[in-house]
């Protein structure tokens, strides 16, 4: 790896958490110094009175909270006060009126004089006739005692003395000429405000009668006590009705776009306070915008550690990954801006230019899904706080998701994809999905373009669509040499027959490529069926015994028709011969540049097992051997995939030696093979566990019987070979 060596050095030197916390805490910053341009308001050094030297547009949709104020209540002064009309008011006052006058007559009729004959029994006494104050006294106890107003207060003894003067039938008279004229004004809608109107209303339809003056001035007292108001105010209905309209009044929005001030312009009292609410003076700004932004480094970054924290993956693994995922996160993040400064040139949404499937498409080769797409909904966040070109500190939700769509199209389009040339395939097929997504947008929107500029539209999806294909085949080889990841698409190509060494192995050792090949089906199967890498065990098989190659024939399945070199040398030089397969194979793979993962294959495939044939022969010719003279150099097996191999190279050898084996005895073979792989310690370093064991073993069977099944032998072919033997 170019950069294994720096990262190493950088390992040496800080723990791993604390490496991994530094690479986040670069990423955060890194993100932060990238958006903050595009968050941060424009603010401007002006001052109430002066010309602007420039055009200022609201940056965003903001409240006028005091114009709202001064709205609401206006409109709750501009309520009329609900009164409610009482309908027993003018019987009350009535009433009113009647009492005093009945009370009036009754007075006059006890003091009147007895004019009925007396008998003769009776006395001839003259009765004594009350005085006028005497009445009035009678009169004002009464009142007091039987009305509920304080009549006395209100009407004066001399309009009570000038009612005591008057006879029964002209008390009669006054009581219902002033009640009449009493419905006249109460029939009429009589306010508390316009209740001093309504009493002089009636004191003037009063006047106009034809009694004595004396009488008038009483009738006017009575008059003016018994007007009151029909219509009376109701505070709690009044409040609600002020209430009611004040909800009814929006919000006084400033909205975004809106021009505050021309060129040339002065700048008022009112613009200057409309530039400070908007936080667009050098002496003000919010600290909420760059509190927000915080926020969504730290939710993005949080959600790219949760993801790695939970990946089970080697912590140097994992490492390497990390810093993959933040170099690709920082070119798109770079890209971005790039194309955000094309602004200048005055194209409309020239941000559709973004190669948005770019990232998705790179992790999802090198990567997988999930990280791809958790990577690609950050970048549509971020996109949609880049793009916004017209207003800062705002954010573009159409590009947000045009930069999501896109960019899970890339992710998806290359899912089931393994050559290279499928990038390019999947490049036109985000375009498609790009100009769906563009036109979706602006229909949506009811924007109305020029045939002109849908032109322009078309052209940004395709070239966005393909300069993201384009990018990734570039950057594709740079990421994967540069960090040792091994793709998918990687793998398909040094599968091609047409590698050097493949066709080295091919045509030097043609036993050995058909073993490979063998292995290669089954460590593929068992693979999977385990959720190993598949496709890395199958590639690596056929490189696994590439070593065999320097010395052909001393392998068993190379010696067609010829006699087997080993049984004329020593067991020490056999076992030389064959470890030395794969310390020769690791070094061939090396000189080739092939990756880390399959010279690892190469080397451990073996493990440290024992060459138990040349150690018994050993053994039996009577010398002195040491078993660990006898074993491979390992090391042992460090990944699942290469346990798998190593059982599979085993079992591959061994069936092919048995004649036309039974589903048995392959199923015994197999459980020997790994239950001796178990007890010599094979397996001790690898995470491989007892129940993916059992998987692999029911998998390796099922595969070797389909491969090795029994054959029918048909009568006709039977007759055949019968008649070509005896003409032999």
């Amino acid at each position: 790896m170019i950069f294994h060596p720096f990262i190493s050095k950088l390992r040496s030197i800080l723990s791993y958490k604390v490496f991994t916390f530094l690479i986040f805490i670069i990423l955060g910053f890194l993100l932060y110094g990238v958006l903050y341009g595009n968050v941060k308001p424009e603010t401007y050094d002006i001052n109430v009175f002066e010309e602007s030297d420039q055009t200022i547009v609201a940056p965003k949709n903001e409240e006028d909270k005091k114009k709202t104020k001064e709205k609401r209540e206006k409109a709750a002064e501009e309520v009329e006060p609900v009164y409610v009309h009482n309908n027993e008011q003018l019987p009350n006052r009535i009433a009113l009126v009647d009492s005093i006058f009945t009370l009036v007559k009754d007075v006059n009729k006890d003091s009147a004089p007895d004019d009925s004959e007396n008998t003769e029994d009776t006395i001839n006494e003259t009765k004594k006739v009350p005085t006028l104050d005497e009445k009035l006294a009678t009169l004002k106890k009464n009142l007091t005692a039987n009305v509920k107003e304080d009549i006395t207060k209100e009407l004066s003894d001399e309009d009570l003395k000038s009612l005591l003067s008057l006879s029964q039938e002209e008390l009669e008279r006054v009581n219902i000429f002033i009640v009449s004229q009493l419905k006249t004004v109460m029939d009429e809608k009589v306010y508390e405000e316009e209740l001093t109107d309504a009493k002089g209303k009636m004191e003037q339809y009063l006047k106009m009668s034809n009694f004595s003056e004396k009488v008038i001035q009483s009738m006017v007292s009575i008059g003016r006590l018994a007007v009151a108001p029909t219509e009376i105010y109701n505070e709690e209905l009044t409040e609600e009705k002020r209430i009611a309209a004040m909800e009814a009044v929006e919000k006084e929005i400033i909205l975004e776009g809106t021009i505050i001030v021309r060129e040339g312009e002065m700048v008022t009292h009112e613009m200057y306070r409309q530039l400070e609410l908007l936080g667009l003076l050098s002496d003000g700004g919010s600290l909420k915008i760059y509190l927000g932004l915080g926020i969504f480094v730290f939710v993005s970054i949080g959600a790219i550690y949760y993801h790695f924290y939970n990946w089970n993956l080697p912590e140097e693994r994992k490492q390497n990954r990390l810093i993959l995922l933040s170099l690709i996160f920082v070119i798109s993040l770079i890209l971005m801006k790039i194309v955000g400064l094309m602004n200048e040139l005055e194209l409309d949404k020239v941000g559709f230019l973004y190669p948005a499937a770019l990232a998705g498409m790179l992790i999802r080769i090198m990567l997988n899904e999930r990280v791809a797409m958790l990577l690609v909904m950050i970048l549509a966040a971020c996109g949609s706080i880049v793009f916004h070109y017209e207003i800062s500190g705002a954010i573009d939700i159409e590009m947000a998701m045009y930069i999501l769509f896109s960019g899970l199209a890339g992710v998806l389009f290359l899912s089931n994809r393994r050559q290279r040339s499928n990038i390019l395939q999947a490049g036109l097929s985000v375009s498609a999905v790009n100009v769906l997504i563009i036109f979706f947008l602006i229909f949506l929107r009811g924007a109305q373009y020029s045939e002109v500029e849908y032109m322009y539209f078309v052209v940004y999806a395709f070239v966005s669509g393909i300069s993201s294909a384009v990018l990734t085949i570039g950057f594709l080889p740079f990421f994967e040499a540069g960090f040792g990841i091994l793709s998918a698409m990687r793998l398909v190509e040094l599968s091609n027959p047409n590698h050097p060494l493949l066709k080295k192995i091919l045509t030097e050792t043609p036993g050995t490529y058909h073993h490979s090949v063998m292995v290669a089906n089954l460590a593929e199967s068992a693979c999977e069926a385990i959720g190993a890498n598949g496709l890395l065990a199958r590639v690596g098989c056929y490189y696994h015994d590439v070593g065999k190659t320097r010395r052909p024939h001393f392998f068993i399945e190379n010696q067609l028709n010829m006699e087997n070199p080993h049984d004329r040398l020593l067991p020490e030089t056999s076992r030389n011969i064959i470890i030395s397969h794969a310390t020769d194979g690791a070094e061939m793979l090396r000189k080739h540049k092939l990756p880390k993962e399959f010279i690892d294959i190469a080397e451990q495939h073996h493990g440290t097992s024992l060459l138990k044939f040349f150690y018994h022969k050993a053994k039996e010719q009577g010398k002195d051997v040491n078993e660990e003279e006898y074993r491979y150099p390992g090391p042992k097996p460090q990944t699942k995939e290469i346990a798998i191999i190593s059982i599979a190279d085993s079992v591959e050898a061994a069936v092919r030696s048995m004649k036309s084996p039974t589903a048995e005895e392959i199923k015994k073979l197999v459980n020997n093979i790994v239950k001796d792989r178990l007890q010599d310690g094979q397996f001790d370093e690898c995470d491989l566990t007892l129940k993916e064991l059992q998987v692999v073993k029911k998998t390796l069977c099922e595969t070797l019987n389909g491969i090795f099944h029994s054959r029918i032998e048909y009568p006709e072919n039977e007759e055949k070979e019968n008649k070509h033997e005896s003409s032999h």
